[in-house]
């Protein structure tokens, strides 16, 4: 039995092909810049977290306004430390005050390279959370 195919099967079949292969094209192009939440080596400041938390209280500069005014709190924020364990997309998801979110901001975006998080043996880019604790003496 022959079949007989219509330029409308034709027509059908590449656009079937086409559509199938962005939507491949477009999830390769995803998972190469993928944000991991949790990896299988996760990124590590250098020396660890008891060195991140001796760069925090040396680096903070309580400001003087909000000082004045008795603001304390926690900023929490969220960043992206990236394949070369750079810093990158530094955002605020907790505000206390704008003078204590701008300075918490400020010292994670100075912050040095880390070690980058690692899946499947290849640095990833991965979220990272960190609350930046003011509290007045």
């Amino acid at each position: 039995m022959k079949t007989k195919i219509t330029m409308h099967t034709k027509v059908l079949i590449m656009m079937l092909t086409m559509l199938f292969g962005f939507s491949i094209t477009e999830a390769q192009a995803q998972g190469k810049d993928k944000v991991y939440d949790i990896v299988e080596v996760m990124p590590q400041y250098p020396g660890g977290m008891p060195e991140l938390m001796q760069y925090l209280a040396k680096n903070i500069k309580y400001p003087p306004k909000a000082e004045k005014k008795g603001i304390e709190g926690k900023v929490m924020i969220n960043f992206i430390v990236e394949k070369d364990g750079s810093i990158s997309n530094v955002k605020v998801v907790r505000h206390i005050h704008p003078l204590l979110d701008k300075e918490a901001e400020r010292v994670i975006k100075a912050m040095p390279k880390w070690s980058p998080g690692k899946q499947e043996g290849k640095p990833v880019r991965v979220k990272f959370n960190i609350p930046v604790a003011f509290r007045l003496k």
